[in-house]
């Protein structure tokens, strides 16, 4: 299948949003609200559940289903509320050394006036900052769009999973056509460059795996995805803080990172 073709499908309205993904993977959820400074972004839902009995803190990103909700939700493009909101939850989360899960799914950091007012650099940066000196695992995935650093700014994570066909990029293909052949026509083109499919995240090492869509048999695929979640926060559970950190370090560090051949002296052809 195409890039963008894939990029259609994870932009599909008929999609489940992460609040399905959520009802499905966590049980006794208690949603939090609010970043303490100035407000309660809708299109970011997190709080505390249990996944298999295990307490965890989540954070997702929500859509919406309707056009309605997707209005209320910012169509899924969280404002620096937003962000800090998610902060304020993973630094509860490592005070009371409970797990963190990410669900990803947004085209782009909110781009209104007035959240460029209220710091929207700045608070993804800091998520980025923070995120990668928690003490505790964390688990992101991408299940429809991962869009630039809004996407970023919730990713930065001990392990980063997609679904199979999900898509994650810097730029959305539109933009990328409109900036580099001011034609954002050639949008299918884009996406093949970008690389921005779960194939390329993962030959880049990226993401860690990529969970296989099922829709019609959403409840069984789910119940997969939770026991692959559940075995590997038992697993990084067992390390300490310090190995955690270094790990998850280690992983960003080596992503892109690549081997060249040396030519050779004698005859000029490559090894």
């Amino acid at each position: 299948m195409e890039a963008y073709e894939i990029v259609k499908l994870a932009r599909d309205k008929k999609r489940p949003t992460a609040k399905a993904y959520t009802k499905e993977l966590l049980t006794n959820i208690v949603e939090l609200h609010g970043d303490r400074a100035f407000g309660d972004d809708k299109a970011v839902v997190g709080g505390i559940g249990e996944l298999n009995g295990m307490p965890v803190t989540f954070i997702a990103v929500e859509k919406g289903g309707d056009l309605k909700e997707r209005v209320y939700r910012s169509f899924g493009s969280p404002k620096p509320e937003g962000y800090r909101k998610a902060l304020r939850l993973m630094k509860q989360a490592e005070k009371f050394k409970r797990p963190i899960l990410c669900i990803v799914d947004t085209a782009g950091a909110y781009c209104g006036e007035d959240a460029e007012e209220r710091g929207q650099g700045q608070a993804i940066a800091q998520n980025l900052y923070e995120m990668m000196d928690l003490k505790v695992p964390s688990i992101s995935i991408i299940i429809g769009e991962g869009g630039s650093g809004g996407a970023l700014g919730l990713s930065v994570s001990s392990k980063v999973y997609v679904l199979e066909n999900a898509v994650y990029s810097v730029i959305s293909p539109e933009a990328c056509a409109g900036i580099l052949w001011r034609d954002a026509k050639k949008a299918d083109e884009a996406a093949e460059s970008l690389c921005m499919t779960s194939e390329y995240m993962m030959k880049f090492h990226v993401a860690d795996g990529v969970f296989k869509e099922d829709f019609s048999d959403f409840k069984g695929m789910c119940a997969e995805i939770k026991e692959t979640l559940y075995n590997d926060f038992v697993q990084m559970k067992k390390e300490a803080p310090e190995e955690i950190i270094e790990r998850r370090y280690e992983k960003f560090r080596n992503i892109g990172v690549f081997a060249e051949k040396k030519a050779s002296s004698e005859k000029g052809d490559i090894d």
